[in-house]
């Protein structure tokens, strides 16, 4: 394991420069997401969603950014999970994005509400019909004596709902979204001089500073 600490990438690619950034920062992130997606990079959607659990502990994992509407980050889970659980109990999280193919990383902290029914049923009923059976049958966060188990749950769902397409969605399931009040972009730079522009919110209006790396 001694070798991780010569592990070094000279980043080269960009820059950021705070009189170039869009006076709002979602549409600074629309901007380095389009490029994001225009690069073709494997998984440009995925994020690290940071939440705090019943101890006070951050407790993270990936989930992937699935509209950006109103301002807002939205994305999609069972709410009786463990994240579920934790945002209906202390409703704010940090997002992290890390695209190292553009040598880039967005972080956004805020507040998390569920979105109305209405437009959890019209996302869950444009999902994959396996994704949706999916959901169904996960008790998820839960622990399960073996994956026999949840898959005769999935047979159990195809079987009830066979002559359904699509499913309705289950009440356990359904968005999020979150309000910026926080947004950070980071550029790689060399040397590890990176550039690193920070939205704050106060008062409905965005302050943009520029912090040391």
């Amino acid at each position: 394991m001694s070798s991780i600490s010569s592990i070094r990438n000279e980043y080269t690619k960009a820059a950021l420069d705070i009189d170039s950034v869009h006076h709002n920062p979602v549409e600074q992130f629309g901007q380095w997401f389009n490029e994001a997606l225009a690069a073709k990079l494997p998984e440009p959607t995925a994020m690290h969603l940071a939440t705090v659990n019943a101890q006070g502990r951050p407790s993270g994992r990936m989930v992937l950014l699935k509209g950006i509407e109103n301002s807002k980050f939205v994305f999609f889970t069972n709410y009786q999970s463990s994240k579920g659980k934790e945002l209906d109990e202390n409703p704010v999280c940090a997002l992290t994005f890390f695209w190292p193919e553009l040598e880039r990383q967005v972080r956004i902290e805020g507040t998390v509400t569920r979105i109305e029914a209405e437009r959890s049923d019209a996302y869950f009923q444009s999902r994959p019909r396996g994704s949706q059976i999916g959901a169904w049958s996960s008790p998820q966060s839960m622990p399960i004596k073996n994956r026999e188990i949840l898959e005769q749950r999935v047979q159990e769902i195809e079987k009830r709902f066979e002559h359904q397409d699509p499913l309705p969605r289950p009440h356990q399931w359904g968005g999020y979204e979150v309000e910026p009040m926080l947004i950070e972009f980071w550029q790689g730079r060399p040397s590890r001089l990176h550039d690193r522009i920070l939205y704050t919110k106060a008062d409905n209006a965005w302050k943009i500073s520029r912090l040391a790396p």
